[in-house]
């Protein structure tokens, strides 16, 4: 077995559920409804044909809440912090993981989700992320790190190698830019918010050797914090017009429509480049780990119990059997046979048949050789959305020309971020 092939190993302990009954008889028909909040990924969009034998099971009506991804952050969070208890489940990412669990609004997984949905499956990578303290928070049912695309076909027309250095790829990415030929050599993330234009600079600012903090005192507004937004500011310079305020989604559909060279994103949307339906590109793309030092940035989404939502014991049995069911691997299996590659949350997923079928070796190959380079680099702190969002509207001020002052602008973003930290201190 290859050494990446550990990435996806079982969890590092499988987690022992306490005090939880399934007593399907005694809440059968207790709870009218299952609120749940959500973001419209394929693993939660996919669930649309199968919520009746769930609906079922329970007696109840799930009822999905589908909200783009700073709408859905907002709203939850205002759900949690004011105990309004308006959702049963929620939706849980990396960037807002610390605050909800140290102001103790969620369960931990173990405690609400039956053993027989088996959570040592999940995938090492994304139960990491989703875990404070050795204690797991939510049932991942998508994330990873990056993978670097790449048309294939481009690169060996102009004779440039696959880059392996960020060198190599700013060099790539100046020659492979062909603006009067319909095709640009980058795109990025440019609109602002801690999940968008900030999580897509984050690997540039570490592979400076960039540190959120010295200390107590927020240090990106140091020269490696400098560097990095001048590295990332020149490379958009070879992207297509409105990258400024482009969200993955924009840079993703620019690349799979043929618009883009060079992309690095998040390894889920891989599959997204095979889809015959949706993709312009399909056989043409190459796909590889980060060049170094860009490290991999790891995030994972998925689902967490309310503990003001689901205060009641039946609330709490059928909220944690609802995150079982809807990440379990019949689930998994079940998107897979319907196509849907591109969230997988299970060890057992990633190793069947089914999903090989659906991707290219390469396109595995690399994932895999990316996870030694997967960490979370974004600065694991309770306040750490709100510091994000700040620093990601300063990056965007500057990535659109309206301020022109690097030092200045993140110099200005830290003395809003100090303000933040010394809440928590």
């Amino acid at each position: 077995m290859r050494k990446t092939h550990l990435l996806f190993g079982t969890a590092l302990c499988a987690l022992a559920t306490q005090g939880y009954a399934q007593d399907t008889m005694a809440c059968k028909g207790t709870l009218p409804a299952l609120n749940v909040i959500a973001q419209g990924m394929p693993a939660v969009t996919a669930l649309d044909a199968h919520l009746s034998e769930f609906n079922d099971k329970w007696g109840t009506e799930v009822k999905i809440t589908m909200l783009g991804e700073n709408e859905r952050r907002a709203k939850a969070r205002l759900d949690a912090s004011t105990g309004a208890g308006s959702y049963q489940v929620v939706y849980i990412d990396e960037a807002n993981l610390a605050e909800y669990v140290s102001a103790d609004w969620i369960y931990p997984l173990a405690d609400v989700v039956p053993e027989s949905y088996d959570l040592a499956d999940f995938r090492t990578d994304l139960s990491n992320v989703a875990t404070v303290d050795g204690v797991q928070y939510f049932a991942p049912f998508v994330g990873g790190g990056d993978v670097m695309m790449y048309r294939k076909d481009l690169l060996e027309a102009k004779g440039i190698a696959v880059p392996k250095t960020l060198d190599e790829l700013v060099a790539a990415v100046k020659a492979l830019n062909d603006p009067e030929g319909g095709v640009y050599g980058w795109s990025a993330r440019g609109q602002r918010g801690s999940g968008m234009n900030v999580w897509r600079w984050t690997p540039f600012f570490r592979a400076e050797g960039g540190e959120w903090l010295d200390g107590d005192m927020p240090a990106f507004n140091s020269a490696t914090g400098v560097k990095a937004t001048e590295v990332y500011m020149d490379m958009m310079q070879s992207s297509p017009p409105g990258v400024a305020t482009f969200n993955w989604s924009d840079s993703v559909e620019a690349f799979r429509g043929g618009q883009v060279a060079i992309l690095i994103e998040s390894d889920v949307f891989g599959p997204w480049m095979e889809d015959p339906e949706k993709s312009s590109i399909v056989g043409k793309v190459g796909y590889a780990p980060p060049p170094d030092p860009l490290p991999s940035a790891g995030w994972s989404h998925g689902w967490a119990v309310s503990k003001s939502g689901a205060a009641e014991d039946c609330a709490k049995t059928i909220a944690g059997d609802f995150v079982g069911w809807a990440t379990s691997k019949e689930m998994e299996q079940n998107r897979l046979a319907a196509g849907i590659a591109s969230d997988i949350g299970r060890v057992s997923t990633l190793q069947s048949d089914g999903f090989k079928a659906l991707v290219p070796q390469e396109y595995i190959d690399a994932l895999l050789d990316t996870g030694p380079k997967t960490s979370l680099l974004i600065m694991a702190s309770p306040v750490w959305p709100e510091i994000g969002d700040t620093l990601g509207l300063t990056l965007e001020e500057l990535f659109a020309g309206t301020r022109d002052d690097v030092q200045a602008a993140l110099d200005e973003a830290a003395f809003f971020a100090e303000e933040s930290l010394m809440r928590v201190q």
